[in-house]
């Protein structure tokens, strides 16, 4: 064969591997009847977890992936194991995760969106998971390297992953109209969870969590279960029952040679908006502690993350200490410092083991007292920290 003969012979191949591969994902989707994709800036893990738990506790045979700390394939059983990710995270994964799900002759797939790029988004979105109920929780001001450069950016972003002729749900407000307009681009029927909805969620219910659950992921979850038909009081059975991502929010309480040190996991939170709320919901839980003591896990990788909080956080309630874990610490310190923070309140810990920053946590702490939050990244020391902290915890509690 001549040179010319081999090219055009490859490329046909190619092309026609193509196009059984898209026959073959194709297929697949088709044969699970409902398709959930959940996207937005905080809290998809949760609602993804929340929505399959629904489902699982109606009887559905549900599988279900997440992508936050952690990825992770949830089984109809509730059980889960690690993606195995042997290049690196790629939206192309989801296609296995659809054939994994048929494999278990699932009725529904609740699928996390991995994608940041816009564009990827949405290649997610109508290529590999064709869904029938699209979820966005919110829009905030997270990734504005890639969907930035403002929030309503990041919302025509996630936008792109609106199904088309499907039904979305969402609890954003600031950024509605950019929805609404996607989905009647779309032919798609967008269903907003209201401020009633959410204050519908008890506390009591909450209280059944074995973890901080927020009432807005639960009815957003519960919205979308009763689209499907399924009564509230089943779904919520079903969701008390469900695992919690590993980054999810927790409370540990220790009690360190007098000292009292209450440590909140708020390392999923990555926006300023957020990790403010969270801050202040711990500083309102516990306002008698003696010091505070604010730990951002940095990220080398994330620097533009590091000095948008790294700005805001000196707006917010004060803390004692800002100790800075992690990488590109630097990063933080500098947009701080600029915005006005002392540079005597910040502690660089940078490359230190969660043993060495537990016993400088302990020397900052001094007294008897201390509110501990982590924050800004939770991929990294931010698991394992909190990790440390959580299982040397003495009373778990709740914000």
């Amino acid at each position: 064969m001549t040179g010319i003969e081999i090219i055009f012979v490859s490329v046909t191949l190619l092309i026609a591997l193509g196009i059984w591969e898209a026959m073959w994902l194709s297929r697949n989707v088709a044969r699970i009847p409902v398709r959930v994709h959940v996207n937005g800036t905080r809290g998809k893990s949760s609602v993804t977890r929340l929505i399959a738990g629904g489902m699982r506790g109606a009887g559905i045979t549900t599988c279900a992936k997440t992508t936050g700390t952690l990825a992770r394939m949830i089984l109809p059983d509730g059980s889960e194991y690690p993606v195995f990710r042997p290049s690196g995270p790629r939206i192309i994964e989801q296609a296995r995760i659809v054939a994994a799900a048929v494999s278990y002759e699932a009725q529904a797939l609740v699928v996390e969106c991995m994608a940041l790029q816009p564009w990827l988004q949405w290649l997610s979105e109508s290529r590999l998971v064709k869904a029938t109920h699209g979820v966005i929780t919110n829009a905030r001001e997270d990734h504005l390297d890639v969907m930035g450069p403002s929030e309503k950016d990041v919302a025509r972003a996630l936008a792109g992953m609106t199904p088309i002729r499907g039904k979305l749900f969402t609890t954003e407000q600031r950024n509605l109209s950019i929805l609404e307009k996607a989905a009647r681009d779309r032919g798609t029927d967008l269903i907003g969870v209201t401020q009633e909805e959410i204050d519908a969620v008890s506390d009591e219910e909450i209280a059944r969590f074995s973890y901080v659950e927020h009432k807005v992921n639960v009815a957003l979850a519960l919205k979308v279960c009763a689209d499907l038909g399924i009564p509230r009081e089943t779904a919520l059975q079903g969701m008390w029952k469900t695992a919690p991502d590993p980054g999810a929010m927790f409370i540990s309480h220790i009690r360190f040679f007098g000292r009292h040190l209450y440590f909140v996991n708020g390392f999923a939170a990555n926006d300023p908006e957020s990790t403010e709320q969270i801050w202040n919901m711990a500083i309102a839980r516990f306002p008698g502690v003696e010091k505070r003591i604010a730990i951002f896990n940095c990220r080398a990788d994330r620097t533009d993350r590091s000095t948008q909080l790294g700005t805001a956080c000196v707006r917010w309630q004060p803390a004692d200490y800002y100790l800075l874990i992690g990488t590109g610490t630097f990063f933080f310190a500098r947009a701080a410092i600029s915005a006005g923070l002392s540079p005597k309140k910040i502690v660089f810990a940078e490359n230190q083991s969660d043993g060495d920053i537990f016993e400088s946590i302990v020397e900052l702490a001094g007294g008897t007292s201390c509110l501990i939050m982590g924050m800004a990244n939770i991929k990294g020391q931010g698991l394992t920290l909190a990790r440390f902290f959580r299982n040397r915890g003495i009373l778990k509690e709740k914000l």
